[in-house]
């Protein structure tokens, strides 16, 4: 199998793999020895998954998180060097977007190695796809600040972009802070300003729904610690 970085998608919750991801990624997955991934343990439980007859014990596993040096990093990298192909493996849905995998997909392009996204879910997409928003222009954020005043400015700031240059403002969250972030919608953004939640994607509790504040306000959601996007638009 040639040498590169093979970008490999991960369910995005206890989904079924048939549902979600291509048979030509389990053949993907099937030649490679080396795996970047963000938590071991679930890395494992995946590829298991995957197939059972992989052999866990026969893999490499190099765990990249935040505290990851980048002399680290570069030594992840080594089996391209040597020939191998090298798996990068989020903790949940597509490597390198909104995830710690996109240093080593940086360095891989700095060294001239080839690198292949493969096919899966992706949740922002995902979201933006069942909201009903401008898909043709659209900002993802990733995280607000945690600091309540500097969260409201942001939000304030982004919600005008909305009405400025007709574009969709996407969040996300950590899942526990999930009914606090929506809670500052609700106070900080315009009544007519359109607030999707889209929570679980893919999973058989899948929960996408498009209010306007104004009719989101008051109401009580089940979202917290479930992996939520949080899309805004006019």
């Amino acid at each position: 199998m040639e040498s590169a970085l093979f970008l490999i998608p991960v369910t995005l919750g206890d989904t079924e793999h048939h549902r979600v991801l291509p048979p030509y990624n389990r053949d993907i997955i099937l030649h490679i020895r080396h795996f970047i991934v963000e938590n071991v343990r679930t890395a494992r439980r995946f590829l298991k998954q995957t197939d059972a007859s992989i052999v866990i014990d026969e893999l490499t596993f190099y765990e990249l998180n935040k505290h990851s040096l980048p002399e680290e990093m570069a030594g992840y990298l080594q089996p391209l060097a040597d020939g191998q192909p090298v798996g990068l493996l989020s903790e949940a849905g597509c490597p390198a977007v909104a995830d710690p995998g996109a240093e080593i997909v940086a360095m891989a392009q700095r060294k001239n190695y080839r690198v292949v996204p493969l096919v899966g879910p992706s949740s922002v997409l995902m979201a933006l796809m069942g909201s009903g928003f401008n898909g043709q222009n659209f900002a993802f954020h990733g995280y607000l600040p945690i600091d309540s005043a500097a969260r409201t400015e942001r939000i304030k700031m982004l919600e005008a972009r909305i009405y400025s240059e007709n574009e969709t403002q996407i969040f996300i969250e950590t899942p526990y802070r999930n009914e606090k972030l929506f809670a500052d919608f609700v106070r900080t953004c315009r009544p007519a300003t359109k607030l999707c939640i889209a929570s679980n994607i893919t999973c058989d509790d899948e929960w996408i729904r498009t209010r306007t504040v104004r009719e989101w306000t008051g109401q009580k959601l089940d979202i917290q610690k479930k992996p939520t996007i949080f899309l805004l638009y006019k």
